[in-house]
């Protein structure tokens, strides 16, 4: 019987890890911890889950203290996971399935990241390679990859990721970039992922600048590019650069048309290009229907990374806004209903307001 060992790096997870350590206590075999410089209780809690603990002397370089921890394992797989991630579905089955049934191949679980947008909880689904068969290991600073020409396989695996809400890394995880970038200034992922640490930190003008050039480099089959798409056209709207956006829905919409995501930015975007230019931008208002209408049309999707109700009561509650706003209360209530059932709180909101007596 093949075995499986969880495999982590930590520094400062005494509020963290504990959860994270119970959630695949009954599913691994062992657990290999590597601490690379705590001064809180997080030795001691993972001593206290029957972990085995290393120390690492920090090197700013994740791909090297992750390797570290990999050849400390003894198992033939390994789970790769964060302090701040947890598993939260019943996959023990599924995953003793799948390393019996599979060898040269990355296990690949879906990932669903917590994050604050416009004052509300929202939640971004990707799969992401963290099942590795003994002997796989990571390149990269930061953002580190899979290093592997094995196929990619997903699994039923569903593990939870709050630490966009509850920590801040940014600052550290851009300069790690930035250093990064110096020695491979034309490597577009790590043009895309600097670009994403200055969205984090909302200076969207000079996100939009690395969007752009990872953009204009990366390959049409990049793994990541439909989230570079996402998150350029997201900076777009907030740097107001409503050309640029046009062009770029322009180049992406038959390539994308398939993507609830893009058609909910490309419906947001139109509405801001129409509120802050009406004379100029007026001509494109039955795209904002159109836009939310297709993403209900595609439903949620599991093809590209997402952001959880872009295919179903997020898009359902701006329809309901756009037919409020043009006086259609009837179909508004229909979608603010339809968007409600999924317990969308602005929604129901909307609905006890238009239905008062």
């Amino acid at each position: 019987m093949k075995t499986l060992a969880l495999v982590m790096i930590v520094k400062n997870e005494e509020k963290h890890l504990a959860r994270c350590l119970q959630s695949v206590q009954p599913i691994v075999d062992e657990m290999v911890i590597v601490d690379t410089g705590s001064t809180d209780r997080t030795k001691d809690i993972a001593y206290s889950f029957g972990a085995k603990v290393f120390d690492f002397d920090w090197i700013n370089d994740f791909s090297a203290a992750r390797n570290y921890a990999l050849m400390q394992s003894m198992c033939d797989w390994n789970l790769v996971l964060d302090a701040d991630e947890y598993v939260v579905n019943d996959c023990k089955s599924i995953i003793r399935h799948f390393i019996e049934t599979n060898e040269r191949t990355i296990g690949r679980i879906r990932m669903v990241n917590e994050f604050v947008q416009n004052s509300e909880k929202r939640y971004a689904q990707s799969y992401l390679s963290r099942l590795l068969p003994k002997g796989v290991t990571y390149v990269g600073k930061i953002h580190e990859q899979v290093d592997s020409p094995f196929p990619r396989k997903n699994v039923d695996v569903e593990v939870y990721h709050d630490g966009y809400v509850y920590a801040n890394k940014t600052e550290r995880n851009l300069q790690l970039l930035l250093e990064e970038l110096k020695q491979h200034p034309n490597d577009d992922y790590v043009l895309y992922q600097v670009g994403k640490q200055y969205k984090l930190l909302q200076q969207f003008n000079m996100a939009e600048k690395y969007f752009e050039e990872s953009y204009h480099l990366a390959p049409s089959h990049a793994w990541y590019r439909h989230s570079l798409i996402i998150d350029y056209l997201y900076t777009i709207i907030a740097t107001r650069s409503f050309e640029k956006g046009l062009q770029l829905i322009e180049m992406e919409q038959e390539r994308l048309n398939d993507s609830p995501d893009f058609h909910f930015a490309c419906g947001l975007f139109y509405m801001d290009a129409i509120f802050c230019h009406m004379d100029r931008y007026a001509h494109f208002f039955p795209f904002i229907e159109r836009c939310f209408t297709r993403c209900l049309e595609i439903d949620e999707t599991e093809k590209y990374d997402r952001v959880r109700g872009t295919g179903s009561f997020l898009a359902a509650y701006n329809l309901g806004v756009f037919y409020e706003v043009t006086g259609q209360v009837e179909k508004a209530i229909y979608f603010y209903k339809q968007a409600a059932h999924e317990e969308y709180e602005k929604a129901i909101e909307r609905l006890n307001m238009l239905l008062k007596p």
